[in-house]
């Protein structure tokens, strides 16, 4: 019988952080090639917010026309990663308080959705298992000074995981699409150790809530987890040299 750690590990392979992620990579045609990697480098924090996208560096970089480069850029446009401006071409999009409060707000409700579908059918003990297993892999990530995103990146693991449960694929397409355009806010807002701890405090009541059944606990702390860490985003947002 696997262990709650091989459950929770075999689950998260299929979590991956990148653009169009659903989609085999051998059957992508090349602008969706290069919009995931160019994806990988804003989502991974080596393209930084307000970074230049030049269409000519990447035609050369992936030796290929100008055509597709753009179609790439249009992809990366659409998922909210990159901004086409008036004479400056293509730039990774900058952190606003706004964005932030919209996508934030847009998955809190997306989240809300999965969670009653999935409690509303009663928890499956798999989804039990990945869930203790992840929130002990938060504890420990809480306390590590450098921990922070790799701790945001753990809890949307279990956020996507916990989609897949709710039966319906549109839903969870949703979810990925939205955590890929908010993992960044949050990697801000869990930043710092205090933060983490407090995150990781909300996600053990919620495993308890969880494996009593209790939704609307569940949701409560769920939705009280996301809005202090959208607060927090917004704090350091608002500070002279964040979000840029």
């Amino acid at each position: 019988m696997e262990s709650d750690q091989e459950v929770f590990a075999r689950w998260e392979r299929l979590i991956q952080f990148r653009l169009l992620a659903d989609s085999q990579e051998p059957t992508r045609t090349v602008p969706e090639q290069v919009a995931a990697q160019v994806g990988d480098r804003i989502i991974g924090g080596a393209l930084a917010p307000g970074a230049r996208i030049g269409e000519q560096e990447l035609a050369d970089e992936f030796a290929i026309s100008r055509g597709p480069v753009r179609e790439a850029i249009r992809i990366l446009e659409r998922e909210g990663l990159v901004q086409v401006l008036p004479r400056r071409g293509a730039v990774v999009t900058s952190l606003s308080a706004q964005e932030l409060r919209e996508l934030f707000e847009i998955r809190a409700g997306l989240v809300e959705i999965a969670l009653r579908k999935v409690m509303g059918a009663g928890v499956p003990p798999e989804l039990l298992a990945i869930t203790r297993a992840g929130v002990a892999r938060l504890e420990a990530l809480a306390e590590l000074p450098e921990g922070g995103d790799a701790y945001a990146e753990t809890t949307y693991r279990l956020i996507q995981i916990g989609a897949h449960f709710a039966g319906n694929e549109r839903l969870r397409r949703m979810v990925v699409a939205l955590s890929l355009q908010s993992l960044r806010y949050s990697k801000l807002g869990l930043a710092s150790v205090a933060r983490r701890q407090r995150s990781v405090k909300l996600w053990r009541q919620a495993l308890q809530a969880l494996e009593r059944g209790d939704v609307e606990r569940t949701l409560w702390l769920a939705r009280q987890r996301s809005q202090e860490s959208a607060d927090e985003a917004a704090r350091r947002l608002a500070e002279p040299s964040g979000g840029s």
